[in-house]
């Protein structure tokens, strides 16, 4: 089976997101959509970890090319960072219960990638423009900064007193995070004000590999 595929454009042209609808985290960003695309398949290596946290190995081996079904506009925000910050129209509604498991596997998925990439790179990370200087630990910090004090909000968990750092903290967190997600979705609610609850699992786990590959990347060890 082909990849559904959505470019999503910044309203200014400046730059453009492209990313796998039925992989959640599989997405790229670029100056122009052409190179979003080809850095897309370009990272296909790089998910298949993640497939295969996720249980999802061999159907992901068996994915065929990436197929663009979708090219529209999305917010200003991905002229600047070259990120997706919409939903496709794909996206909409409450999810079947098997798409519903397959995307909540691979969040979690994406989750432990993080978790054990951020475990074994040096504290210490390469200098360079991307993540603006930041060390492991402020990276790890936030990430889980954004995903207990913003995404996980957005399907009624509250944001705790104080950051979730440890490791049993994190998956209790992250436990309540998924039973959100389900409740939400099985109501057939948005995910706050504009987001929708396939949206917010493709961008959160889009956000922890994205920070997950920022490491491997910067790592010194």
């Amino acid at each position: 089976m082909p990849v559904r595929t959505v470019i999503q454009r910044g309203p200014k042209q400046k730059k453009a997101a492209a990313f796998a609808i039925d992989w959640p985290g599989w997405s790229r960003g670029a100056k122009t959509a052409e190179d979003a695309v080809d850095l897309l398949e370009a990272y296909r290596e790089r998910y298949l970890p993640v497939a295969r946290l996720a249980g999802l190995e061999a159907e992901f081996e068996r994915a065929g090319e990436l197929d663009v079904v979708e090219d529209h506009v999305g917010t200003g925000s991905t002229d600047f960072w070259g990120i997706s910050f919409a939903a496709s129209s794909f996206e909409e509604g409450p999810m079947p219960q098997a798409e519903l498991d397959s995307k909540i596997a691979l969040l979690q998925a994406a989750w432990s990638f993080f978790d054990r990439m951020a475990a074994g790179v040096s504290a210490e990370m390469q200098k360079g423009a991307r993540g603006g200087g930041r060390d492991r630990d402020e990276i790890i910090r936030h990430v889980l900064r954004n995903e207990q004090g913003d995404f996980a909000k957005k399907v009624g968990v509250p944001e705790p007193p104080e950051l979730m750092v440890a490791p049993d903290e994190r998956s209790q967190h992250r436990e309540a995070f998924v039973a959100g997600i389900r409740d939400y979705n099985a109501q057939g609610l948005k995910a706050g004000r504009s987001w929708t609850v396939p949206f917010l699992i493709r961008h959160t786990a889009f956000h922890a590999l994205d920070h997950a590959w920022e490491m491997e990347d910067k790592d010194l060890s």
